[in-house]
């Protein structure tokens, strides 16, 4: 069933004995029995005895899983990456499963809801406030990535970041073994390709799960060296008419919006907004001002409530990215930065954040042209 087919679609449910529910689905819509596809891949692979890495965090999950594969599979070890980083979990059950293989899980809070399951070894990036709405409130959300281990065993391990009050409070009570990051790393030794002070936490998780396999320091800093970071993830664009332009478009929610102008200097435009989701705004405001931020594009809905007062900034509201460009373009100090990281998510406009940045890339380079 689907509402694009038919926007009844959740009343035909009871024509059927059981459903299998794709994470976009709060679980209080479903009235009979279910399961989802995650949990059908956990439970097979529990059966066939693979290794599991389950990574979640409000951000950085899929960064850290990412560069997590990449250095495992620099080892030499069997390793795929599957889930909400976009690779079907199931797919990969079509073709039989080999005894080495060890799986690399990215997992959002829809995912780990209503999950029976916890992976082998359990990752936790970060931990603040994101999808209040589907989870029906904050603790509800928190409960959610909380599942990553709660269906543990002692054998299992619980990998976390300790910069996180409720992640060690999460740590004390577990009952598997429990390890935080990783600290006594000299990242000086390092050519990190990452920017901001939050992927070296990123970079320390997948260090932490790497020491666990046993690779080597060399392995490991020359997988860190040569990873590329993903698109829309403090990604750079390129320096045009003298601005360098940065897209983190995946940028959902206050938090994300202030670690990313934390990592840039000589920031002069931001482009701000998306859908509203009730999120207080006020410390993005004090970040903005604390970094004088002077240049500022509010997308609706939430554009609206950012900045409660616009004295001092030079603001463009508006619905469209090239418009948005355009201002920064003519705006923008030379020798300056503008970044888009929304602090809120897309649907207001877009399909998805890889729609709002790939926007955004398109606009920059076409009027650079």
């Amino acid at each position: 069933a689907d509402i694009k087919i038919n926007k009844n679609y959740l009343e035909k449910q009871k024509d059927y004995d059981i459903t299998v529910k794709s994470p976009g689905i709060p679980k209080g819509f479903v009235k009979i029995n279910y399961t989802t596809a995650t949990n059908i891949f956990f439970l097979k692979i529990k059966q066939l005895g693979n290794k599991t890495i389950g990574i979640t965090g409000t951000k950085g999950k899929s960064t850290t899983a990412s560069l997590l594969y990449s250095i495992l599979k620099n080892s030499g070890k069997n390793v795929r990456i599957l889930g909400n980083i976009g690779n079907p979990m199931l797919e990969a059950l079509l073709e039989p499963v080999k005894k080495d293989e060890i799986f690399i899980l990215e997992l959002s809070s829809y995912q780990l809801d209503d999950i029976n399951f916890s992976p082998n070894i359990a990752v936790i990036t970060n931990l603040f406030p994101e999808h209040m709405d589907y989870h029906s409130g904050v603790e509800n959300y928190y409960l959610a990535k909380q599942n990553i281990i709660n269906f543990q065993s002692p054998k299992d391990l619980f990998v976390y970041n300790s910069k996180y009050k409720k992640l060690v409070l999460w740590a004390k009570k577990a009952v598997s073994k429990t390890t935080p990051f990783v600290k006594n790393i000299s990242f000086k030794d390092y050519k990190i390709p990452l920017i901001g002070e939050h992927n070296k936490e990123n970079i320390r998780a997948a260090i932490t799960v790497a020491k666990i396999f046993n690779v080597s320091d060399v392995i490991i800093k020359q997988a860190i060296e040569n990873f590329k970071g993903l698109h829309h993830r403090l990604e750079f664009v390129g320096e045009f008419a003298g601005i360098k332009f940065y897209d983190d478009g995946s940028s959902t929610n206050p938090e994300s919006a202030i670690l990313a102008i934390k990592s840039l200097k000589n920031i002069d435009t931001i482009f701000l907004g998306g859908q509203d989701r009730g999120y207080d705004f006020s410390q993005l405001e004090k970040i903005i001002k604390k970094y004088k931020i002077k240049n500022i594009v509010l997308f609706p809905d939430s554009g609206n409530k950012i900045l409660k007062s616009k004295k001092n900034f030079n603001v463009l509201h508006t619905s469209k990215m090239k418009e948005a460009v355009d201002f920064a373009y003519k705006n923008t100090k030379k020798g300056g930065v503008c970044l888009l990281s929304g602090g809120s998510p897309s649907y207001s406009l877009w399909k998805n954040f890889e729609e709002k940045g790939n926007q955004f890339k398109k606009f920059v380079t076409k009027i650079a042209k």
